[in-house]
């Protein structure tokens, strides 16, 4: 399965917080247009998605160590006695 660049990775919550930005000004711009309301909920959804997948990394991140350690031996070298 291909896997995009890093820089394309780490800027997607921006892409999708700017394209729910856009779209929810745009709904509030012109509210008496048809697509008005699909478009605020379009926004709603892509600002909701930029949050969720930077929350999700920045968890990733802080607790990285541990992800890393899953399915280590016990007693591996590295490994912190608790």
């Amino acid at each position: 399965m291909p896997r995009l660049t890093k820089p394309i990775y780490e800027s997607l919550p921006a892409v999708y917080a700017l394209l729910g930005a856009v779209l929810l000004w745009l709904s509030f711009h012109w509210r008496e247009a048809w697509w008005s309301t699909p478009c605020a909920l379009a926004g709603l959804l892509a600002l909701v998605v930029a949050l969720v997948l930077w929350m999700h990394r920045r968890d990733y991140r802080a607790t990285s160590t541990d992800y890393l350690q899953r399915g280590r031996p016990v007693g591996e070298p590295g490994d912190e006695q608790r």
